[in-house]
């Protein structure tokens, strides 16, 4: 589990009497932001004829864009932003945790595998939601927890049931791409380890255990790919349904 430990790179400065230390957490979400910032600089010149590069910053954001009015209508674009950031802050920090860097000594790490990143990306989500539906809506967001045409002795138990409903959203948002990336990351450990072990047994060992295993963590680790973009959509588009609750009460 040595991937996943938060370490101290250097100490940082002291507020109120607490230690402010800078992190590997924190760099790699320093990288996330400069990732990100360099591929959409790259592709902001507008050029009336677009590169290639142009084109895949437009077709992210084009794609996001398509997401809000499909799931919202006209309303959402409003919130398209808020969503690309979003988007685009989880697929950059889960692709960067799969860089190979630690063949030259450098571990990667995926802020990504953290409850309390992903914690805090459902927890600005989820209060997003609530914003937009009692500004909107006032106390006639409560009806949202009430299926329409249920009888009154019914809405006494499905009240309850919906409103818990609705508060554990930020819970399986945070929980469904802490899992995911976690345990993508330790099954290739797990498959590196037999590589190593199997080698150092013997090579009898490294033709019977390490290639199959190697073979194997290729194909996990292309799998891997799949996975960080299709967390970053999930994570995206249950956001955009979710305001989509608040802003027309579905």
């Amino acid at each position: 589990m040595h991937q996943f430990e938060v370490q101290t790179i250097f100490d940082g400065f002291t507020v109120a009497g607490h230690q402010i230390a800078v992190t590997n957490s924190a760099i790699w979400m320093i990288a996330t932001f400069v990732a990100i910032w360099v591929f959409m600089l790259g592709g902001m010149k507008r050029d009336l004829v677009p590169g290639r590069w142009q084109v895949m910053v437009e077709s992210f954001t084009g794609f996001i864009d398509n997401m809000m009015v499909a799931n919202i209508g006209e309303a959402g674009r409003k919130y398209a932003p808020y969503i690309f950031s979003l988007f685009m802050f989880i697929l950059f920090a889960n692709l960067l945790g799969l860089l190979p860097f630690g063949v030259v000594g450098v571990h990667p790490f995926t802020i990504t595998s953290h409850l309390t990143v992903t914690a805090v990306l459902a927890v600005i989500s989820f209060l997003i939601v609530l914003i937009v539906g009692f500004w909107k809506h006032k106390l006639h967001f409560f009806s949202l927890f009430v299926p329409e045409g249920a009888p009154l002795p019914m809405v006494l138990f499905l009240f309850p049931i919906e409103l818990f409903s609705f508060a554990v959203r930020p819970f399986s948002l945070a929980l469904r791409l802490f899992v995911a990336m976690t345990a993508g990351h330790i099954l290739l450990k797990v498959l590196a380890g037999f590589i190593i072990s199997s080698t150092n047994a013997g090579a009898e060992y490294g033709v019977l255990v390490g290639i199959p295993s190697l073979l194997l963590m290729v194909g996990i680790s292309a799998l891997e790919l799949l996975v960080a973009a299709i967390q970053a959509y999930v994570f995206a588009l249950l956001t955009s349904l979710y305001i989509n609750d608040a802003e027309n009460l579905h």
